[in-house]
């Protein structure tokens, strides 16, 4: 068993015996190189998936010129010593040449460290952020001096590339088996909406007799099914907060997931101010394009953000229109509909006009229970798959750990 002692760092511990402590100045150092005029580089980002070529046709938050980019290097780290509590990955290795924005820093590494061994290691304080206590300015940033001051351990040259070997054959497994769960997520998530889109436009009884609906993305509905406008089935509320309704609690967008809700609680109901009011049985639905499926069946008097359409007083049974809301033909043509540029919405009266398909009350009842009995066996599967996810990105957090700080030994 190797012998161990005290490193002196604090999210370090003990370090086996032979390793040295250094300044991280002595490890790495930063370099700049600025590319003046853009000549068609790659352009590469520090995401959380590592350093990766951006696709300039995607779309997204875009710079007007490429133009006094800095130029990065393979095998070089990139770090994002910026907004370091909200940053999701602030520890990336290059592994292509390409220009990124001159705000990050790239270090190349001194006197023949691994790379590889400090991308591992600073990832590990990464994803615990542990050097959160050094950026104390409004941008929770720190300077290239506080982190070459920080300590550092650096085992036998050697030492560091056969961690960084094992590390890459081990997380790659780890990462080939996640990828393999959440591609079986996602296919769980397809199957949920097609038994969804076939039950609220089909029916449950699969000998029924169809007829054309008339309407492109509904396709056949049962003969006594009828089709009708959504704005003659339900009513639309926009009821602004006032601050006699005391504290409510509060949701926006980003709180609803797979139709549950976790709720903001709101000490001052001054902060309520411009919200909307939502209740019992009403349904809340995303108009916001990347929040289009976002729709809520609300459970009690709420608040919730003016970037929610809120439909009550349901004709029939309002989990049916639930599902309906969230079936893929009524997302897509909503999503349709869509306008603006910078945050594109549809419009409440466009949706409000939809024409939908209207079962009779009695059978819309029996689409919900076999709809929430299926989606519930759905999601509990899909939850299990997540629940493995997170097991296995622990154990490799817990690997990574384990290997550069040296308590345990690669053989």
């Amino acid at each position: 068993m190797v012998k161990m002692k005290d490193s002196g760092i604090e999210w370090v511990g003990q370090i086996p015996i032979n390793w040295q402590v250094m300044s991280n100045k002595y490890v790495m150092s930063k370099i700049k190189d600025i590319c003046p005029i853009y000549k068609g580089q790659d352009i590469l980002s520090l995401t959380i998936n590592g350093v990766i070529i951006r696709d300039l046709d995607a779309g997204g938050k875009m710079p007007t010129t490429f133009d006094g980019y800095q130029k990065l290097y393979p095998n070089n780290l990139l770090m994002c010593l910026f907004d370091y509590d909200v940053t999701p990955r602030c520890i990336g290795l290059i592994k292509n040449n390409g220009l990124t924005s001159p705000a990050y820093s790239q270090f190349i590494m001194k006197n023949n460290n691994s790379s590889r061994y400090y991308y591992y290691y600073y990832l590990m304080i990464d994803t615990t952020k542990e050097l959160l206590h050094l950026a104390k300015n409004l941008r929770h940033s720190f300077t290239e001096e506080q982190l070459g001051a920080i300590k550092t351990p650096v085992p036998p040259i050697e030492e560091q590339e056969k961690i960084a070997d094992f590390l890459d054959s081990k997380c790659s497994e780890i990462d080939a088996i996640s990828a393999e769960i959440q591609e079986q997520i996602a296919t769980l998530e397809e199957y949920k909406k097609s038994v969804i889109t076939e039950a609220v436009t089909k029916g449950l009884d699969p000998n029924a007799e169809m007829i054309d609906s008339g309407i492109e993305w509904i396709g056949q509905i049962p003969k006594d099914w009828k089709i009708k406008h959504l704005k003659y089935l339900c009513s639309t509320r926009n009821e602004k907060y006032s601050l006699n309704k005391g504290d409510l609690d509060y949701f926006a967008l980003e709180n609803i997931k797979s139709w549950s809700c976790k709720y903001v609680n709101t000490e001052n109901k001054y902060d309520l101010e411009g919200s909307n009011l939502c209740y019992k049985n009403d349904i809340v639905f995303g108009k916001l394009r990347p929040y289009l499926a976002k729709v809520y069946l609300v459970d009690y008097n709420r608040c919730c953000s003016s970037e929610f359409a809120i439909f009550y007083d349901f004709v029939g049974d309002a989990r049916y229109y639930k599902y309906l809301f969230v079936s893929c033909g009524f997302v897509n043509i909503v999503d349709i509909s869509t306008y603006g540029t910078k945050m594109p919405r549809a419009n409440i009266e466009y949706i409000k006009n939809i024409k939908i398909p209207n079962p009779d009350i009695v059978e819309q009842k029996n689409i919900a229970d076999f709809l929430d009995s299926k989606c519930a066996e759905i999601d509990a599967v899909i939850e299990d798959k997540q629940k493995q996810l997170e097991t296995l990105e622990e154990y490799k957090k817990t690997m990574i750990y384990e290997y550069v700080t040296g308590k345990k030994e690669v053989v």
